[in-house]
């Protein structure tokens, strides 16, 4: 799972929140190439060959653990690069990412969210633990304007929205805090 950037480009003076003014790589969202996704706030997860992987981020000064396996290059600004890393029925860690598992049916290849009420404070909610395929809630947001979307995310009750292009896989996101919404 790729880092992805933001829709509108960030402020050079208020760090972590965006301006009017469109990341130009993702013209093709305004462009009407774009679904629509809920972005859910939990921990990001992989089902790789039927098996359950977990994200790690390999920053400064931690060992990258056996069988990693690398998400993308490392981010030359921050040092972050995030891999996979298999899931262990033996970890008290990974104790909730095996509820969430446990009770899939399909256990379909693809990355997913983890949530559910040890993960982040359980924004979304969930009683118990959840695995929620990327992508498998569309939205419809009738006004793809700065404006547009800031009311949007107002109004609904999530941490925000991921862009995928129709057909070539690129993405962006842009989140309630990116606004400085609090949810």
């Amino acid at each position: 799972m790729k880092k992805i950037s933001t829709l509108f480009m960030k402020s050079p003076y208020n760090l972590g929140r965006v301006i009017n003014e469109l990341n130009l790589t993702h013209q093709w969202v305004l462009d009407g190439q774009a679904i629509a996704t809920r972005k859910f706030d939990g921990t990001s997860c992989s089902i790789i060959g039927g098996e359950l992987y977990k994200r790690f981020d390999l920053r400064k000064g931690r060992s990258l653990p056996e069988g990693a396996i690398p998400c993308q290059e490392a981010d030359e600004k921050s040092g972050h690069h995030p891999h996979w890393v298999k899931c262990s029925r033996n970890e008290k860690s990974d104790k909730w990412h095996f509820q969430a598992f446990d009770k899939l049916v399909s256990k379909q290849d693809g990355t997913y969210e983890l949530c559910g009420e040890k993960i982040q404070g359980n924004p979304e909610g969930l009683e118990g633990h959840e695995l929620i395929l990327h992508g498998s809630e569309i939205l419809v947001i009738p006004d793809l304007s700065f404006e547009g979307i800031r009311n949007f995310l107002e109004k609904e009750d999530i941490e925000g929205v991921v862009f995928h292009h129709k057909t070539d896989g690129r993405m962006c996101k842009i989140r309630k805090k990116d606004f400085g919404i609090h949810r």
